[in-house]
């Protein structure tokens, strides 16, 4: 028999949920979604049953929370075809291509052909009328040194930065302010400064595709995003800086979150990766139900490793392409058995404890 492929890991109060009331989707009140560039390929299969199988039918709204391509994979949750959605995402994603050593502004414009597509014609407007997904993302804010695009600024800037988040990631406000791009029809839980500190800014027609490339505007290989209509003056970069996985109870005291997540962990920033220390919190992991990957799912994909943009420069084209399409058809598989669980209602007994690491 086959390992499974999905793991189903969830906090001592969604685990107490599941096991008592079964797999409600109105108990989940959040949705998250992780940056973490070409890995969100892996996903694609299990984004596709979830906007079938948990999206579509709900009667309760379900706010989505996203840093970079977390947010980007929640506009396609959040238009009218997500099925649609996806698969203009995952067309264009797969038609990149750069020149050897491409410049930021390059890599821009081939991003924003990404983003007009994944949106198509109609797709903000669609995001920002949608009856019960209220779509929200983080962006940062560069202040001082990290406001300046020049190449060599920035890398001596990154360095600074990551010696200081080595100390304390509270050292990561001196160059980066979180931003909140928001829905502004209703106020997510996570809007409570207490639990995720932000300048909020409403989500509107005129900012929203903005907001959306800034929050994925990786500094150094893309250019910052500057004066987005309704936000204060400055260039917008990655939120993934400062939120790469989130670090609070995004539901508040109430509500689940799920969380459709490429690794069975969360890290806090993006600086914190190779900081094996530096993880999600327990009062974040209380109401999340994380599902991933399983390590012999992994294991299995080119290389034994989920995709990730080291790929540019590790393979050519071809090859590039040729482990990202095997992925992205093994990602099937994940949604396959997420809908199987949920269609048998077997998913509460497949889940394990989320412990803090």
């Amino acid at each position: 028999m086959n390992a499974p492929a999905l793991r189903i890991l969830a906090g001592p109060t969604a685990l107490r949920s599941l096991r008592e009331n079964g797999f409600d989707r109105d108990a989940f009140s959040v949705m998250a979604g992780a940056s973490g560039g070409a890995k969100w390929l892996v996903l694609g299969g299990l984004d596709r049953a979830l906007a079938t199988h948990f999206v579509a039918g709900r009667r309760e709204k379900l706010f989505l929370l996203g840093s970079s391509i977390g947010a980007w994979r929640s506009c396609c949750h959040a238009q009218a075809a997500p099925l649609a959605a996806f698969d203009r995402f995952e067309h264009a994603y797969l038609a990149q291509r750069y020149n050897p050593k491409p410049s930021a502004e390059e890599v821009s414009r081939v991003t924003r052909g990404i983003l007009a597509e994944l949106l198509g014609e109609h797709g903000v407007a669609e995001i920002l009328s949608h009856p019960l997904l209220r779509l929200n993302l983080t962006a940062v804010r560069a202040r001082n040194l990290a406001a300046v695009e020049t190449h060599w600024v920035q890398q001596l800037t990154l360095g600074v930065v990551g010696l200081g988040n080595l100390v304390s990631r509270r050292t990561l406000g001196v160059f980066f302010e979180r931003t909140l791009f928001h829905d502004p029809r209703d106020t997510p839980p996570f809007m409570d400064p207490r639990l995720l500190p932000a300048t909020a800014v409403a989500l509107t027609p005129e900012n929203l595709a903005a907001a959306v490339m800034a929050t994925g505007a990786v500094p150094v290989v893309l250019q910052g995003v500057a004066s987005i209509p309704g936000a204060p003056p400055g260039l917008y970069r990655d939120g993934g800086i400062v939120d790469y996985h989130f670090d609070c109870p995004m539901a508040g005291d109430d509500g689940l979150v799920l969380y459709p997540h490429f690794y069975p962990h969360l890290v806090p920033g993006w600086f914190d990766k190779l900081l094996p220390w530096r993880r999600a919190g327990r009062t974040a992991l209380e109401r999340t139900v994380i599902l991933c990957p399983s390590a012999e799912f992994v294991a299995a994909l080119p290389g034994g490793k989920i995709p990730d943009r080291k790929d540019f420069w590790s393979f050519d084209d071809e090859e590039r392409l040729r482990r990202w399409r095997t992925a992205i058809a093994a990602s099937r598989r994940l949604g396959e058995e997420f809908a199987e669980l949920i269609e048998r209602d077997e998913l509460p007994a497949r889940a394990e404890p989320l412990v803090h690491e």
